[in-house]
């Protein structure tokens, strides 16, 4: 795998875990703050599979 994968893997994996065990401290914040993980993790797998898509050779 590419280092840049996973370090992409682990940071998303802590601010999952952050957002679960301060979500008492965080309050109102938790909703947004999950979203926008969400957000950032399926933009990064649409990025990755474009790439895969480019050096298809069925085109």
């Amino acid at each position: 795998m590419n280092l840049k994968i996973l370090l992409t893997l682990a940071a998303v994996l802590f601010g999952a875990w952050a957002i679960f065990h301060f979500k008492a401290q965080l309050g109102i914040f938790v909703v947004p703050l999950f979203f926008g993980l969400v957000l950032f993790v399926t933009l990064r797998l649409y990025r990755l599979m474009e790439k895969d898509d480019s050096n298809d050779p069925r085109d």
